[in-house]
């Protein structure tokens, strides 16, 4: 019997290094700056829930691939439990449960969720979504403010990215236009929603075998790919399949926009595979599709969710969020950045002599209550081998205390980059370094 464990992580589970922590959280600590900055609150969710309230049929809906790649796994009480694979149905639970919640209910939540599905270049099986969503605001104000704060987000992070916006009713309304069942409609948004994936004869065939004949499968991809742009693109549809809800909702958020000042692009193409939305819908993807061509962020409105786990659909709680996929958005910085900085040291401490060591870790205390985050040599290298360590690390700034600093309570401080050093008062530490 071989025992020889293999070290390995499990398939689509990773490990981050430090140089990438260190990354993936100031992107993070940016995104959640926006977050606060446009009023929302953060809302902590378990990882684990409820085998049914991850599959209700009114969530992301039977047909979905999300549903069927859930984790799911029975706990010791013989109770059926899965792994969260977005955090929109917890926020629909939490809100159900806490009726007294005051509304409009502004919150953020950022984490990982978990999908056991393929895996490919910036897809896993454990990944982070940061989400933002809008609870009881019933108009297009809170989806303009959704989608505006989208826009501030990829402006911080310096993407430049498209926003794709339609209106999951207009879909509906097409479908009922051209007089395909309604039981048929959800399973055929479905497909729609892969049109940028497998293309136009990708989409037809995946139709045809659903039941759809030729015609009316030509007629839909014939409205959905219209060449027009935005407003024109909307007037000319309007006068297609006349004025419908989807259109009026449309065309006001489109005005909204304006005051937001947010480009944007209309693609009634757009469906989004979660059954739940009800109104507006938005993806976002990179302009520069060579570098990413998955979406990197996306949401909608989503009205009926929480009065369906209510069992009462005339509790009126009307919500619209967007969640960003962090994992796409850390490749793409990766690729631009790179990961040099290994450690969060901005200074490390190199005693002078053995017995000067115990009055260096003093020092290195005064340092680290200035707010300095600060590492000291715990190996007794010598001064060659300190500054290699502190360089392969990416840390600027080495500190030098011999007995001379330490009798004045100073600090020689070198930056390894230019070779310049510095004496400093160890008080001082802080001001010198900012």
């Amino acid at each position: 019997m071989n025992d020889k464990i293999i070290l390995e992580t499990a398939k689509g589970f990773r490990d981050f290094s430090p140089e990438e922590k260190i990354l993936r959280d100031k992107v993070i600590f940016k995104i959640k700056n926006i977050f606060e900055n446009y009023g929302f609150s953060p809302l902590e969710t378990p990882t684990v829930e409820k085998l049914e309230i991850l599959e209700a049929k009114f969530g992301a809906g039977e047909d979905s691939d999300a549903v069927s790649e859930i984790y799911r796994f029975k706990d010791q009480g013989d109770r059926d439990l899965g792994l969260r694979y977005e955090f929109t149905f917890a926020l629909a639970r939490y809100i159900g449960m806490n009726p007294q919640t005051r509304l409009p209910f502004k919150r953020y939540q950022i984490g990982p969720v978990f999908r056991d599905g393929p895996i490919k270049a910036g897809r896993y099986r454990e990944f982070y979504q940061c989400d933002v969503d809008i609870v009881g605001v019933n108009s297009q104000e809170a989806d303009a403010e959704i989608i505006s704060l989208i826009d501030y987000v990829f402006k911080d992070l310096n993407l430049e990215v498209n926003i794709e916006i339609n209106d999951r009713r207009l879909l509906e309304e097409i479908l009922d236009f051209l007089k395909i069942q309604k039981e048929k409609q959800t399973s055929v948004i479905i497909t729609i929603d892969k049109l940028k994936k497998t293309g136009k004869e990708g989409v037809k065939n995946e139709l045809l075998s659903k039941g759809l004949d030729e015609n009316t499968c030509n007629s839909l991809l014939n409205i959905l790919l219209s060449s027009k742009q935005n407003q024109e693109a909307l007037e000319d549809l309007s006068k297609t399949i006349g004025e419908t809800d989807g259109i009026v909702s449309l065309r006001n958020l489109f005005s909204f926009l304006e005051y937001y000042n947010v480009n944007y692009t209309f693609l009634p193409s757009l469906a989004r595979g979660l059954g739940y939305y009800t109104g507006p819908i938005f993806e976002v993807f990179l302009k520069d599709e060579k570098i990413m061509s998955s979406s990197i962020a996306g949401g909608g409105r989503w009205d009926k969710m929480i009065g369906k786990y209510l069992q009462d659909e005339n509790r009126n709680y009307p919500a619209v969020g967007v969640a960003f996929g962090l994992e796409p958005i850390m490749e793409i910085i990766k690729k631009r950045e790179g990961m040099a900085k290994k450690t969060t040291a901005d200074l490390f401490i190199i005693p002078i002599g053995d017995k000067n060591i115990k009055e260096a870790i003093r020092i290195t205390q005064e340092i680290r209550k200035q707010k300095v985050n600060t590492s000291i040599d715990l190996l007794k290298r010598n001064i060659g081998k300190n500054i290699d360590y502190a360089d392969k690390l990416g840390i600027t700034y080495v500190g030098f205390l011999g007995e001379n600093e330490i009798l004045e309570n100073k600090i020689k401080i070198k930056n390894i980059k230019t070779g310049e050093e510095s004496l400093i008062d160890v008080k001082d530490v802080f001001s010198f370094l900012k």
